[in-house]
């Protein structure tokens, strides 16, 4: 899975972090119907094939644990934050918890444990990226504090931004923001003798929670590094659930299509991400996921985001994907090139809400 200091990126430069699930299993989900004689796959009682794409949860949190130690092995006040909430009885109670609201009531993806830690390491990537590009977080920025100071907000932020699916999904930005309170006092009380600094600081964590789905989106560096990680967290091991192939559509194609996500540094700018899909299809994953909190966030202007196809893949439509702006550049297999802007939802049904009361969608 992740990987600190692993493969070059063919010019020397070592990939800061890898999450790959190639090597999951999928396999028939257990409980359902079983399968007419003669047919593989068990089945739902409409006849429609479930199946599900599984990794080893213990496996990936490990590997997420070794990333996050290597790059905060040089920011003591980060390493004694994230050592402290890595065991906390109450962040472990809040990762079940909104993994079971969010995964056995509303059937989404994984926002428990596994993606709190694989997020986590994804930030921390970020974050050194940022840092070896020349870019200057705002919490530096402000004069409130140093690297370590930064990579203490982030690994906080990160790992606790999912926490408020457990009360609901609607306004879990908010819940989060409330349920992170005490956890955040408990662990920075002891690092942050002065409560004057610690305020400042846990403001930028705050942040970071309530605006890592961007609603708003964040203004700050810290904020745009935790939605990004968020959004990098789209491989088809995220699901560890249940997709329904019976009738085939886009949810579950691309759900299914995603095998890996690189960070590393960029040619042009200083972080690089790219997504490896074994079908066209995972470019729904990367447009309504991944592209918009990299658009709509202060690191619009540090990181590229790439995504290909791989060659022994399924039947492709394209083959190479760049984000240029709010547009993606697509190579086709025809050779053809097409420039399409990004599709956010998102931002659209805010608008659609706003022109509905009336309201300017940028009024201050």
């Amino acid at each position: 899975m992740s990987e600190k200091g692993g493969p070059s990126d063919g010019k020397g430069n070592p990939q800061k972090f890898r999450l790959s699930v190639q090597s999951g299993v999928v396999s028939d989900v257990e409980g359902r119907a079983q399968p007419a004689p003669g047919r593989e796959g068990s089945a739902t009682p409409n006849g429609q094939r479930v199946v599900e794409f599984t990794t080893p949860r213990a496996k990936l949190i490990e590997e997420a644990d070794g990333a996050i130690r290597a790059d905060l092995a040089s920011y003591p006040r980060a390493l004694a934050a994230y050592e402290a909430l890595r065991g906390d009885p109450e962040a472990l109670a809040h990762w079940d918890m909104a993994n079971y609201i969010t995964m056995r009531k509303l059937g989404y993806n994984d926002h428990g444990r596994v993606h709190a830690f694989i997020t986590g390491a994804a930030g921390m990537a970020i974050t050194e990226l940022l840092l070896e590009g020349g870019v200057k977080p705002d919490l530096m920025d402000s004069g409130v504090g140093d690297p370590d100071d930064v990579f203490l907000t982030v690994i906080l932020g990160t790992m606790l931004h999912d926490i408020g699916n457990q009360i609901h999904r609607a306004g879990h930005e908010a819940h989060g923001v409330a349920l992170a309170l005490p956890i955040l006092d408990r662990i920075m009380g002891p690092l942050y003798p002065d409560p004057f600094k610690r305020t400042k600081v846990r403001s930028f964590i705050l942040g970071g929670i309530n605006c890592h789905d961007l609603n708003p989106a964040p203004l700050t560096i810290e904020g745009g590094i935790v939605a990004v990680a968020d959004g990098t967290d789209i491989t088809k091991g995220r699901g560890r659930k249940a997709f329904s192939l019976g009738s085939v559509d886009i949810h579950s194609i691309s759900a299914l299509a995603v095998d890996q996500v690189v960070i590393e540094r960029g040619r042009d700018k200083p972080v690089l991400i790219s997504v490896t899909m074994n079908n066209s299809g995972g470019i729904f994953q990367v447009e309504e996921i991944l592209a918009p909190k990299v658009i709509r966030t202060p690191l619009r202007r540090f990181v590229e985001l790439r995504a290909t196809t791989r060659p022994q893949g399924d039947e492709q439509i394209l083959s190479r994907v760049r984000l240029d702006g709010d547009h993606f550049v697509m190579d086709l297999e025809s050779g053809e090139q097409v420039e399409v802007e990004v599709m956010d939802s998102q931002k659209q049904a805010q608008q659609a809400v706003a022109e509905k009361l009336g309201l300017s969608s940028d009024s201050r």
